[in-house]
């Protein structure tokens, strides 16, 4: 291809993206979510994984919560099941649906087993020889496609140069990726304390024919034990879907302009109780209180406020408590999740929100138990004899 036609396509596509784009440039209606690899491509090889199995099981986990909790967003997957989708196949589906984002989970690997941690990766120039090392491994799964000379314009993933062109492709919306890329890094790395290697530029091919903001994250390294067992588990693939999702939250409320609204999980909840059972979900035994609540009977239905989740307990003296009343903890989908207040009126829990919302917890909402066992708000208004 000679260096006339290059500069023409770029400037052709430039203006496509921005003539699609622009109209819906600050809704996010809809994600797609690209679970890596897949049949015949199995990725990063653990001691005892795949990547491609573990990229799906945490894909899976996102799509059900962004269903049960941003109603208003459409969610598509690049795939389901263990099955091989080329990457421009991936980029198609994306544009085919005119997504406003693409989110890509992947799972790192490296020669040492002593490497470890998270990063997110946007489509750009190469910052070092270690992002480029990341993105030819990725992009080298076109080499299982049939036809890649022909839909990758010759491009050869081991080459340095060949990225350069496909970068560019994609600074009508880093800004956008690298905002939604922050959010991901600090869910990530400040609620689940898992190692940040940080936000970086890499020209990932999946990426480059999106027409839409797109990451690529990568949860861990494989090759790496405690990563390997973190990954592997239902509880680690639970709480890394999570904290995409949360980040997803945060960037739509960014975007739109609007302020956030509060989390909403009784449709999760629900789901956890009418299917299988999940080994990690659910532990109301392990309820604390700093301090004497309204209700003393141990069976009545009450309503709390939940303002924190965390992977791991806190002393329940911690000062990151001071100031809020009545605080208790509940173990819920191999986390920790902590409430104020335990009312039997809900409007009354209504005002500790508002309250909470005050202090700096944004995401606050209300949450409904009988006894030690949480219910839905719904159920609780209906024991309660209330609408």
């Amino acid at each position: 291809m000679t260096e006339k036609r290059i500069i023409m396509r770029f400037l052709i596509l430039c203006l496509l993206l921005f003539t699609v784009n622009f109209a819906s440039a600050q809704k996010l209606r809809t994600v797609v979510l690209d679970a890596g690899h897949g049949g015949h491509d199995t990725g990063a090889l653990g001691k005892n994984s795949r990547e491609k199995d573990i990229t799906l099981a945490i894909v899976l986990k996102l799509r059900d919560y962004i269903h049960q909790n941003m109603k208003d967003v459409k969610v598509v997957l690049t795939r389901d099941d263990d099955t091989f989708i080329e990457l421009h196949r991936r980029a198609r589906i994306a544009n085919e649906k005119k997504a406003d984002l693409f989110i890509s989970v992947h799972c790192n690997s490296t020669h040492s087993s002593t490497v470890y941690g998270v990063e997110t990766f946007v489509m750009g120039l190469h910052k070092s020889q270690a992002n480029l090392a990341v993105a030819k491994a990725e992009n080298a799964a076109i080499l299982l496609e049939d036809d890649y000379v022909e839909q990758y314009d010759g491009f050869d993933p081991n080459s340095a140069e060949g990225n350069i062109f496909f970068n560019m492709m994609q600074n009508a919306f880093l800004d956008k990726s690298l905002a939604y890329a922050g959010k991901v890094q600090h869910q990530l790395v400040d609620n689940l304390k898992m190692f940040n290697r940080g936000v970086k530029q890499a020209g990932f091919l999946v990426l480059y024919k999106t027409a839409m903001p797109g990451v690529l994250i990568e949860t861990g390294f494989i090759s790496n034990v405690k990563d390997e067992k973190f990954l592997l588990s239902d509880k680690g693939q639970d709480q890394v879907a999570y904290a995409i999702y949360k980040a997803l939250r945060e960037y739509k409320n960014q975007i739109e302009n609007r302020a956030p609204e509060p989390l909403t999980e009784d449709s999760l909840f629900a789901a956890n109780q009418s299917g299988k059972e999940d080994k990690n979900a659910i532990d109301y035994n392990q309820s604390s209180t700093t301090n004497n609540a309204e209700v003393s009977d141990p069976d009545a239905v009450t309503f709390r406020v939940q303002f924190a989740i965390y992977p791991e307990s806190k002393p329940m003296n911690s000062r990151i408590f001071n100031g809020i009343k009545d605080v208790q903890m509940y173990y819920h989908s191999g986390s920790y999740k902590y409430t104020s207040g335990n009312y039997t009126d809900f409007d009354t829990a209504l005002l500790t929100r508002k309250e909470m919302v005050s202090k700096g917890y944004k995401d606050a909402f209300v949450v409904a138990f009988k006894g030690k066992n949480r219910i839905t708000i719904e159920e609780a208004k209906r024991l309660s004899g209330k609408k």
